[in-house]
């Protein structure tokens, strides 16, 4: 089931409260996935995970999100990625695990992406060290429930000795998730003579996660750029910016043969894109 914005409204922010007694793995040890916060597919959030808690000597070493790129997120398709946590302890590694979560803080959390595993998969590197992924999914459909998701998330992560010890931390870094782009470019008329105007549109959109579907993305400026007919460079003609339903338009002389693009450097909550060149004859 789909959380809608007004089952954040109506419920508050997903509010975390205290786990119930912590489920104990075969070999007796606290499972890591047991003390995460926990989010249903159709309630708010029911758990919560100590703060920063440590016991015994494991420590966490480095966390690596979709191999350090930005999640970028559509109307659609589903965003599989890893999370990979390592850490080193003095038994060895037996599991790594980690979640993204939205939100102020741990009181205030509202939006979570977790894996459906109770454990990372760990690979060993040496005797006290290993690296443990785990795979999660961005939906559009179901935990990206509303553009107020898009920007910083947090990562809680954790890790466990074979020993039994274990660290976890609330926000051991943190992560971006953003709103997929579009940008279209045409430029007319084809073919034109040398020394006339060409006018070049376009429009720049991005999803829009609260009703699935991509609307323009006003006010922003976006690139006019434009490369020779044998050439792999583009240069930047000027600077254009979008109007309040994200459609672009400018005009530029004909000199010679080449290919007209818009390219768009993106924001915090919006990914760059560059439009695929179109060429224009010049006679």
């Amino acid at each position: 089931m789909r959380i809608r914005a007004t089952v954040a409204a109506v419920s508050g922010a997903l509010a975390l409260s205290a786990l119930a007694v912590p489920a104990a793995q075969a070999d007796g040890h606290v499972s890591l996935a047991s003390l995460a916060p926990t989010v249903s597919k159709i309630t708010p959030f029911t758990g919560s995970a100590p703060a920063d808690e440590r016991e015994g000597d494991t420590q966490i070493t480095g966390v690596t999100v979709n191999a350090g790129k930005d999640i970028v997120v559509g109307t659609t398709q589903k965003k599989t990625f890893t999370i990979s946590v390592t850490a080193t302890d003095p038994s060895g590694i037996a599991d790594g695990y980690a979640i993204l979560w939205h939100g102020a803080d741990m009181d205030h959390v509202d939006g979570a992406i977790t894996p459906d595993a109770d454990t990372g998969t760990c690979t060993a590197t040496s005797a006290t060290t290993g690296t443990c992924k785990v795979t999660v999914v961005a939906d559009p459909n179901e935990n990206i429930y509303s553009n107020i998701l898009a920007g910083t998330w947090k990562v809680w992560a954790g890790a466990q000795g074979n020993d039994g010890d274990y660290v976890i931390t609330e926000a051991y870094k943190t992560a971006r998730v953003q709103r997929a782009s579009t940008l279209t470019v045409n430029a007319a008329p084809e073919p034109v003579k040398k020394g006339k105007t060409v006018t070049v549109t376009g429009k720049l959109a991005r999803a829009n996660w609260d009703d699935l579907k991509y609307h323009g993305y006003t006010g922003q400026s976006v690139q006019l750029q434009f490369r020779k007919k044998n050439s792999d460079t583009y240069t930047t003609l000027k600077t254009v910016k979008t109007d309040s339903t994200g459609n672009l338009k400018t005009t530029t002389t004909a000199t010679v043969d080449g290919y007209f693009r818009y390219s768009f450097a993106g924001t915090s909550t919006t990914p760059a894109v560059k439009a695929a060149g179109d060429y224009v004859d010049v006679q």
